[in-house]
């Protein structure tokens, strides 16, 4: 088995999440094509130079492509976190240099989570973790976007009697109402031009270095911590992809 392949363990848990194609011709082998998938986005090298092992390298983007469009990324990713712990959540962001090969693209149809900030041209990860640092939800923006304006769409896991941990980038009335009205308590760090002093537990906000943790481990894929997809979907599929890898290692080494 090469260095970046699926174990025994992790094609276990995903070989019953992928589509069923009963008629038609066969389907190349679906581990094969996903070691190579994985080994692109560890290693961050283009699509055309991933090893002869895992067959054609088309085969591999066209299936990536595939089944991005057909959310299969998303489904393998909701069925292996569904065991998420939600009663200490963090939410973070943390931005990403954008290749030049993908700023390049001569198509401008649409948006693709491009920003001018103080790094050049970034796009931003948001991630939602548990209190375990494991990925719940993911999301990317244009690098300049404002940490806690795009929380708001984030947080739909975090339920009564639960605990959101975050910096002072996310300080705001509107989130802190939000989480009230659920009945979960925001433990964020105050901005210091507040006039009147908040609840702020400074030891439960220790607890907040997994998200930053997470970050640390999804940058081990190559292909993650620069950006060379030109489409956004692309780049958004292969961040879940990574997190689904973190979520399958942290299971087996549960087991």
């Amino acid at each position: 088995m090469a260095r970046f392949d699926l174990t025994d363990f992790e094609w276990s848990v995903i070989q019953p999440l992928l589509p069923n194609k009963s008629r038609g011709v066969a389907r190349v082998d679906d581990r094969r094509v996903l070691n190579g998938i994985f080994w692109r986005l560890r290693t961050g090298a283009p699509w055309a130079d991933i090893p002869a092992r895992y067959g054609p390298h088309t085969t591999c983007v066209n299936r990536f492509n595939r089944w991005r469009k057909a959310g299969v990324w998303d489904r393998i990713l909701s069925a292996v976190s569904k065991a998420y712990d939600g009663d200490i959540q963090m939410i973070d962001s943390s931005s990403i240099r954008v290749h030049q090969h993908a700023a390049n693209s001569k198509k401008q149809t649409r948006s693709r989570c491009m920003g001018r900030s103080r790094g050049g041209l970034t796009t931003k990860i948001h991630a939602l973790v548990d209190a375990c640092g494991l990925p719940i939800y993911l999301k990317i923006t244009e690098g300049q976007a404002h940490d806690g304006r795009s929380a708001q769409d984030m947080i739909d896991t975090v339920e009564r009697g639960n605990v959101l941990l975050a910096d002072r980038a996310y300080d705001s009335n509107a989130l802190r109402q939000t989480l009230a009205a659920r009945g979960a308590t925001a433990n964020v760090k105050p901005m210091p031009n507040r006039v009147m002093a908040l609840r702020f537990n400074r030891r439960l906000y220790r607890k907040r270095n997994l998200v930053e943790r997470f970050f640390n481990k999804i940058k081990h894929y190559r292909a993650v911590a620069t950006r060379y997809d030109k489409r956004d979907d692309n780049f958004l599929a292969g961040i879940k992809l990574a997190a689904i890898r973190i979520w399958l290692r942290f299971n087996e080494s549960m087991t």
